[in-house]
């Protein structure tokens, strides 16, 4: 007995020996990399940055957002819920959270960390900072308090269940990134070049970027603290903001190849609804919104056929005088006349190749419109910086679609003619004349109209009282936490909570005095 124990004792040894002999090396995957690559992982991060933003990898939240600001909606409850606000389908307002923290969050992360050691790759460093805070402020103005901190730590730090942190707090800290990245730009160092999709590393484009976002969120807080507010519009307008159309950021992509390429905007609005080009067999049921059509009709807008057709005998037909929104009320069934209804354009708004504005040169000139009427800049006359911001924005889908968005200079010169601002108007009229341009400007980019409009009120948008819906038929304030969250991060979570107001819809976030 001792004998076959001693000998299966030697077995087990040859075996064991035999299992670790080559154990690293016959477990460790060959195509794999022991440390990441900085550009390629910036690259990955601003395909997801824009892809979250725009819908495609957060799900459902560009069509929510778009039939929230009234550009779009659908007979079908389901696909409607940004237009509808259908109680039983709000957890749709959780996608971008989810979607946001797994990819370019925790993608910047491994950036940073792998170029903040390094004084040869400062504006490697100071591009991810100001990414980072692209993608954050994305997060934080669907949600208000979020984790940001303790974001991304899980395997650096083992922290599996971050704080939430107030929004207060975190715009603080964004603007200071802003503020600090764009000083530690060198041009004697490198930069991540052909990786860099946006600016291809040129850093004085990069500076405008910077301060143009830091712009964009010095006056989200004009309602909640002025002050803070004016200071931060002051630096930024002093540092220089995107105001020429060689300068504006933008994503390109193709119109080929793997998805992660193209348009994510286009992509899913594409596959989702409008693949079949017939104007009837629209999966989501989707088409404008009356409120969008009928806006961009009355004011003879030289963009309408450029975005919008109809299709007439089976062809797509741009007529301006065919044109028409679907209502956001009806229920649940196709309507006789869907067929009828306006449709994005399939040669601008849903061209796969077509690129994505992150920050145009009219954004800039609207904000600037803002500060002038406010006396926080005197650069030039509030009423000359709004006629330049419409005539960038007219000018934005050539930029965006090329040949097929072009609006020729007659027709920009007429509509600048005919909406001038009011100088004679009041505060507050102005501001109403200056965001409701804004949000025909901005579109596709429902997110930022979205913020816009909670900010300033404009435009003057009326909810849709439809049945069964969650809001008591106001447009909600804010997107609904993952109910994982709940669970996995119960005590970060309830802490949000009792700081912010419940987890509801119509819980305003910290920014959002209006």
């Amino acid at each position: 007995m001792n004998m076959k124990l001693y000998i299966s004792a030697i077995l087990g040894v040859s075996i064991l020996s035999a299992c670790t002999k080559n154990f690293v090396a016959e477990n460790t995957n060959p195509d794999a990399v022991s440390t990441p690559t900085p550009e390629y992982v910036f690259t990955k991060a601003l395909y997801d940055g824009m892809g979250n933003a725009s819908g495609t990898y957060g799900g459902s939240t560009m069509y929510l957002l778009q039939g929230a600001m009234q550009y779009t909606t659908s007979y079908n409850d389901v696909a409607g819920f940004g237009s509808k606000y259908v109680a039983a389908q709000t957890q749709q307002t959780n996608a971008s959270f989810n979607a946001a923290y797994p990819d370019e969050i925790n993608e910047l992360g491994i950036v940073i960390k792998a170029v903040k050691s390094n004084p040869a790759k400062i504006n490697l460093l100071a591009a991810a900072r100001i990414w980072r805070v692209f993608c954050f402020s994305r997060i934080t103005d669907l949600y208000g308090d979020v984790p940001y901190f303790q974001a991304g730590l899980g395997y650096d730090s083992s922290v599996y269940k971050p704080a939430y942190d107030p929004q207060q707090s975190i715009y603080m800290n964004m603007l200071s990134e802003l503020d600090a990245a764009a000083q530690s730009f060198d041009p004697s160092k490198t930069t991540f070049g052909a990786a860099d999709l946006i600016y291809g590393g040129n850093i004085a484009q990069w500076k405008k970027f910077t301060y143009s976002l830091m712009l964009r969120l010095a006056m989200r807080l004009t309602k909640v603290d002025i002050a803070s507010a004016q200071t931060w519009a002051t630096k930024a307008i002093a540092g220089g903001v995107i105001t020429a159309d060689a300068d504006i950021a933008k994503m390109p992509y193709l119109s080929s190849g793997q998805v992660i390429n193209q348009n994510p905007m286009a992509y899913s609005l594409w596959n989702s609804d409008y693949i079949a080009q017939d104007g009837v067999s629209n999966a989501e049921g989707g088409k404008y919104q009356d409120v969008w059509i009928n806006y961009l009709k009355s004011t003879n807008d030289p963009r309408l056929p450029i975005i919008s057709i109809v299709y007439n005998n089976g062809v797509a037909d741009t007529s301006v005088g065919i044109q028409q929104g679907m209502p956001a009320n009806i229920q649940y069934n196709k309507p006789a006349n869907f067929g009828t209804y306006s449709e994005p354009n399939p040669k601008t708004v849903l061209q796969l190749g077509s690129s994505q504005l992150v920050f145009s040169a009219a954004e800039s000139y609207f904000l600037l419109t803002e500060a002038a009427l406010r006396g926080w800049y005197n650069g030039s006359t509030a009423d000359a910086l709004y006629t330049l911001g419409v005539q960038a924005a007219l000018r934005n889908w050539s930029i965006i679609a090329g040949a097929a968005g072009t609006i020729n200079s007659a027709a920009i010169n007429n509509y600048v003619a005919a909406n001038t601002l009011n100088l004679a108007g009041t505060f507050d009229q102005q501001m109403q004349q200056i965001y409701t341009q804004f949000w025909v400007s901005i579109f596709p980019n429902a997110t930022e109209a979205y913020s816009s409009y909670r900010r300033t009120g404009y435009p003057a948008l009326v909810g849709n009282n439809y049945p069964g819906n969650a809001t008591g038929g106001k447009i909600f304030r804010r997107c609904l936490y993952p109910a994982s969250e709940q669970t996995l991060n119960a005590d970060a979570y309830k802490a949000a909570v009792a700081r912010q107001g419940a987890d509801d819809l119509m819980t305003h976030i910290w920014w959002d005095k209006q």
